[in-house]
């Protein structure tokens, strides 16, 4: 394989539930979910057999052809993505990826007659090259450029900045609800307010970017949501297949008439066994309730590490299950990789944040038992940092 990931630090053969094994025969318990991905876990079997079921019916046919798995869904994501706004016209462009749906999103912006986007520092939105040019991090940014064009950063949360930056010329603001990249960083419900109001000022459209943040993963469809804004766009991904490759752009209002025939395409997206784990995935979730239950242990993971007075903790940022544990030390690459060493599986998207995502499945004992390996990984590591 090209070395895009660096070493592998472990050969995972093996998930069940919250449950990984590794090619030696360790088990961990996965507090990162295949970044944010597996919102079920491993191998759950509703989404087994959704897909195994479409899979033995009908597989491919190409986009010149409708399947009912993929008109059933887009009718789910337009709920999600109108949820503030019903009836709201609406259309779906599936994606393979979610650096494909914001992809996507990108091609109609350009499609306002306009060129400029006003994007955020800290963002991160993918690998493709227009999501590379509205993702901040010159360290992904910097060897691809000249990227494509007339991108504008503000500060993230800043609305007094934002409002600055947006004028007539402006096609689209896009921000994530909240930053995992850059540390699960979150705004507030008042900037993505504000957002709105200076978008709709200008003519601009809203493009809001819950690849990482929608399908449950803060205890609600979108993060957005609970703001009470409409998006022109939303992207969505990760949490949406469950591991099954998906993603899709939806765009609203008079947004969504923007894309024609011949203006777009992908081979695969919207195939039929990818809209049914989707389908599995969203029945699951209203099934036993995981919206409120990621609120909920979600909160009760922030109160139990807040609870344990450690003075290496400063803060446990996020909303449901996902979590930044921010360190007063640049500390979280080791604090990982001795949790990995221990049987638990995080990650450091910052040198002093950890950032958990555990399945929405997750158990109350297993949030408790993660809190008390945190607390001892830190202790066992505090010489080192």
């Amino acid at each position: 394989m090209m070395n895009t990931f660096g070493t592998p630090s472990r050969v995972f053969v093996r998930g069940e539930g919250t449950q990984l094994w590794d090619a030696d025969g360790r088990q961990y318990t996965d507090f990162l979910a295949g970044l944010a991905v597996n919102a079920l876990g491993h191998a759950h079997p509703a989404v087994l057999a959704a897909i195994t079921a479409q899979l033995s019916m009908l597989g491919h046919v190409s986009n010149f052809f409708a399947t009912p798995a993929q008109v059933a869904l887009a009718e789910r994501l337009v709920g999600f993505a109108t949820e503030n706004a019903p009836g709201t016209p609406a259309r779906v462009f599936f994606t393979n990826s979610g650096t494909e749906a914001n992809e996507c999103a990108f091609k109609v912006t350009r499609l306002t007659g306009r060129t400029r986007i006003v994007a955020m520092e800290g963002s991160f939105h993918g690998r493709t090259l227009g999501a590379v040019a509205i993702t901040a991090n010159p360290k992904y940014r910097e060897p691809f450029e000249p990227l494509p064009g007339d991108i504008v950063f503000t500060p993230y949360g800043d609305a007094d900045a934002l409002a600055a930056a947006v004028d007539e010329t402006t096609a689209a603001v896009v921000l994530e609800p909240i930053q995992g990249e850059n540390g699960v960083v979150d705004p507030g419900d008042e900037f993505l307010r504000a957002a709105r109001r200076i978008a709709t000022a200008n003519g601009a459209l809203l493009w809001i970017d819950e690849v990482q943040t929608g399908m449950g993963r803060c205890g609600g469809w979108t993060a957005s949501a609970a703001s009470g804004v409409t998006a022109d766009l939303v992207t969505f991904a990760k949490g949406l297949g469950n591991g099954f490759p998906i993603g899709a752009c939806v765009a609203t209002g008079e947004a969504s008439g923007l894309l024609q025939p011949g203006h777009h395409g992908s081979t695969y997206a919207g195939n039929p066994v990818a809209a049914a784990a989707g389908l599995a995935v969203i029945g699951v979730i209203e099934r036993d309730g995981l919206l409120r239950r990621a609120s909920e242990l979600g909160d009760a993971l922030a109160s139990r590490i807040a609870a344990l007075g450690n003075p290496r903790v400063q803060a446990v940022r996020g909303r449901g299950l996902l979590r930044g544990i921010v360190l007063a030390d640049e500390s979280a690459p080791a604090v990982v990789k001795a949790l990995l060493d221990s049987g638990w599986v995080a990650n450091a998207p910052r040198p002093h944040v950890i950032r958990v995502a555990p399945p929405l499945i997750v158990s109350p004992d297993e949030i408790e038992r993660f809190v008390a390996a945190l607390d001892a990984t830190l202790a066992a590591t505090s010489d080192a940092s």
